[in-house]
């Protein structure tokens, strides 16, 4: 049964295996020129396990001491897992110890593949989403302690590697406008982004902005919702 189900989501998985290891590799090295032992990369990967949450974390690990606004922007970047695990709460139902570590390991690739597979009908889907989520875990934790271990041991130039995590959020927004016709969220985004960034300098934008987006998102949810229908 486990095998059954671990052949059936593996192929699934593959595409999200070629973009955890590169991104991991980066988010090794990135961490490494930072300062970071390769320690550090491979025990968040395997906790924290939140890309663009493990990314903003090297800049927060090196500010001032600042718990309060850690823990607001954590909650801020990943809220939308809120809305996953409300999405998946029939799905879970049932799954026994298995639902604990699906609740941890549900990241943003894993519940598309989750929520959207077609699951043959002669394999327990417990297993099925057990094996999708653990095998994306597995290629994020591997990709980035490789990736710690490589820029420790390797001497090259790595200078504008830590432009790597503003390419990475340009290249989900590019990706978001292509899906999008009405581009309201994107149009949100980058306004309270820009307005933040002018009233509340460089350095404490950050959350006003966050808040701001959702705030904005949550007051025009009707428009948008509706705009994603007709499209």
């Amino acid at each position: 049964m486990r095998q059954k189900a671990l052949t059936s989501a593996f192929p699934h998985t593959i595409p999200i295996f070629a973009g955890f290891w590169f991104l991991g590799l980066a988010y090794g090295i990135y961490m490494n020129v930072s300062g970071f032992s390769f320690v550090y990369p491979m025990i968040m990967s395997l906790i924290i396990f939140g890309g663009s949450l493990e990314f903003v974390a090297v800049s927060m690990l090196l500010a001032p001491f600042a718990p309060v606004q850690t823990l607001i922007m954590t909650l801020i970047i990943q809220a939308r897992h809120l809305f996953y695990g409300i999405a998946m709460l029939d799905k879970f139902k049932g799954m026994g110890w298995k639902k604990y570590y699906l609740i941890f390991g549900m990241c943003d690739e894993s519940f598309s593949i989750n929520y959207s597979a077609t699951i043959p009908e002669d394999v327990d889907k417990g297993w099925f989403m057990f094996w999708v989520t653990l095998l994306n875990h597995f290629y994020w934790f591997s990709g980035a302690t490789i990736g710690g271990i490589v820029g420790s041991i390797l001497n090259f130039n790595t200078k504008g590697l830590d432009f790597v995590m503003t390419a990475m959020f340009v290249v989900i927004l590019l990706e978001q406008l292509l899906k999008e016709t009405k581009h309201y969220t994107a149009i949100i985004g980058i306004l309270c982004t820009t307005i933040c960034r002018l009233i509340f300098g460089a350095d404490n934008f950050m959350i006003p902005t966050m808040i701001a987006i959702v705030g904005c998102l949550t007051l025009f949810r009707t428009p948008i919702e509706k705009a994603g229908i007709s499209s």
